[in-house]
């Protein structure tokens, strides 16, 4: 797949820092919230269970896992807004920027300083998005062309084999179904909604990839930000060598 997202990758590798363990929670606790909007027991509400398996793999308590189901029941949960931001940083590469906010005219300028900060630029609704892909990703450990026939014999459309793992992607609405069929004879150490690059944007210079990835850093450092997607193919050494 042309567009498995290295960023993804990165973030996992890098972990969530002490110091922003505080913007770590909020934003989880906001997902929580959001997805339990569509109901309140993770057995029948996918999203909600996805969002439950996140908080507590960052080690969130459980009473702060429950205090956010329980937000369904707050009027305030109504003043909660999602958006889809969409930019681009330094070398020209694509991102998108999801947030959960209850004050979008706070969070709005926020993303766009960052983005001005650190030499990148709030880009026009859907002059970004059609470079990414909606996808289910799920990560299970293993590897073999006989694992990767049993996970596309489970409805997945592509499998990459990572470090000792397949990344699965499946169609955004086959996620559940796909995770459900793995999940019987194998661990499942992820599972997510997330956007795929479908055209990638080569970055070879140090200088560069070190811009973005203080762009991406400071993105993921506010805690209204949900996720982050970046269409970069950067080499594994750059990567090292900027220090993340």
């Amino acid at each position: 797949m042309s567009g498995h997202s290295k960023w993804s990758t990165i973030k996992r590798q890098k972990g969530a820092k002490d110091a922003a363990r505080g913007a770590l929670f909020t934003r989880l606790g906001n997902g929580i919230a959001i997805a339990a909007r569509n109901g309140t027991d993770p057995d029948t509400n996918f999203s909600l269970r996805i969002a439950m398996d996140k908080a507590r793999e960052a080690n969130m308590p459980q009473a702060n896992i429950q205090r956010s189901i329980d937000r369904i029941k707050d009027k305030s949960l109504s003043d909660l807004t999602e958006a889809l931001y969409e930019g681009y940083g330094p070398g020209g590469v694509a991102i998108l920027v999801e947030v959960a906010t209850d004050n979008i005219n706070r969070t709005y300028p926020e993303v766009r300083l960052a983005f001005t900060k650190h030499g990148g630029n709030i880009a026009e609704k859907n002059s970004v998005a059609f470079m990414f892909d909606r996808r289910g990703l799920i990560r299970i450990k293993g590897s073999g062309d006989e694992l990767m026939l049993e996970v596309l014999d489970a409805g997945a459309v592509d499998v990459v084999e990572e470090n000792g793992e397949l990344i699965i992607y499946t169609k955004a609405t086959d996620l559940a179904a796909v995770r459900d069929k793995l999940s019987k004879d194998h661990q499942i150490l992820d599972a997510e909604l997330t956007y795929v690059p479908n055209m990638s944007v080569e970055v070879s210079d140090q200088t560069t990839v070190n811009k973005i990835m203080n762009l991406m850093e400071a993105l993921e450092d506010n805690a209204d930000v949900t996720n982050t997607y970046v269409n970069f193919d950067i080499k594994d050494d750059l990567i090292n060598e900027s220090g993340n």
